[in-house]
């Protein structure tokens, strides 16, 4: 039997990220050769990335990523799009066959517009109307589902290592000013398609590394107001959690971070007093959304990526930069592939948000 420190065993799951503060499109080959080294935190059963700025074409349209089981759903959800949306135009994501990537369902996009008519009917904005379909379709329509949603932005993922995901996606062929990974370990349900990291919900999306123990908790609170949890996975929730913060309630991501990843009671009463108070506010009012176990996230949005450990920080997570980019991934060796001479290395501590912008106009 192998002793203490003779066998490496990963922390389950590897996430990367690259974003350019000036807006500079990149390709998707860096960062998909940025989850090489991380190959053992993976196990095959998912894969996936997110890209922002990919469609400047289509800017103003919401870009649905839909899995089909077959043509009769394909054609079932296009006809309820047909019902309150403008389709600008549907196609099939371009693959590229390879003998990695197995038992492949339909993958269409579509770009759509809300409209007005609906809207002005329902009495709802645009985003939040577009959140209700999302969740109808994903609830009631069988063998369809909606992986991405979001503006000049799209979420790639599949059951197979991440490396082989990108290949498959023909990502190399894309120019996005940030990118967001995932290898996926999965420890309480199956891998399948629509479970593979990220997750995405309108302009947000989440690549997770962990296990969070109060998924129960959070899944019933998120609930009740409207969101449904489908896929019986932490990082479906924690998605929902944050467009119900940002979007909804009007958090910024300082204080979103102060709720899922809240200091302790006794860390609270160091504080200074508006600071303490503001603390004991978000957590008496929010004190369902505290997410506890282990985690590291990145979230994604149009402008911008957020990290965030948990407050222990039992999961790793570094960051680097190099001239205006910069790198987040759960191991240095995934950076350095990215950018050898990477500077500034710096661990987040737990709890604490590390937020990167694009310049203001740049994408």
């Amino acid at each position: 039997m192998k002793l203490e420190g003779q066998v490496r065993i990963p922390s389950g799951c590897a996430i990367s990220a690259v974003i350019s503060r000036e807006g500079t499109r990149m390709s998707g080959e860096s960062v998909i050769k940025s989850m090489i080294p991380m190959h053992d935190r993976s196990n095959g059963l998912g894969g996936g990335f997110a890209a922002y700025g990919i469609y400047p074409e289509h800017r103003e349209e919401y870009a649905f990523h839909i899995f089909f089981d077959d043509n009769t759903t394909r054609r079932e959800c296009e006809a309820l799009l047909k019902e309150s949306f403008e389709i600008v135009e549907a196609e099939l994501i371009p693959i590229r066959i390879i003998p990695e990537i197995t038992d492949i369902p339909h993958i269409w996009r579509y770009f759509v517009r809300p409209l007005g008519s609906v809207l002005a009917r329902l009495q709802l904005d645009e985003k939040e109307f577009v959140v209700r379909t999302v969740m109808d379709i994903n609830t009631r329509l069988k063998g369809a589902h909606v992986f991405s949603s979001g503006k000049n932005m799209g979420t790639f993922k599949a059951v197979g290592y991440p490396e082989d995901v990108g290949r498959f996606y023909r990502l190399e062929e894309y120019g996005a000013y940030s990118w967001t990974s995932h290898g996926r370990y999965p420890t309480n349900t199956p891998g399948w398609w629509g479970g593979a990291h990220p997750f995405a919900l309108l302009d947000w999306s989440i690549v997770h590394n962990g296990e969070i123990s109060s998924y129960d908790a959070n899944r019933r609170c998120i609930e009740m107001y409207g969101y449904k949890c489908n896929l019986q996975t932490d990082t479906e929730v924690i998605t929902y959690i944050a467009d119900y913060l940002l979007r909804r309630q009007g958090l910024t991501l300082e204080e979103m971070a102060s709720v899922i990843a809240a200091p302790f009671w006794s860390t609270i009463r160091t504080r200074e007093p508006d600071a303490a108070r503001q603390l004991t506010y978000l957590r008496t009012v929010y004190p369902s959304l505290l997410i506890t176990g282990p985690f590291s996230i990145i979230l994604g949005f149009n402008g911008g990526l957020m990290a965030l450990n948990d407050r222990l920080k039992l999961r790793s997570m570094v960051t680097a930069e190099k001239d205006d980019k910069v790198f987040i991934a759960s191991e240095e060796a995934a950076i350095r592939v990215m950018a050898p001479d990477a500077e500034n290395l710096y661990a987040p501590m737990g709890g604490e948000p590390f937020i990167v912008k694009v310049k203001e106009g740049a994408y």
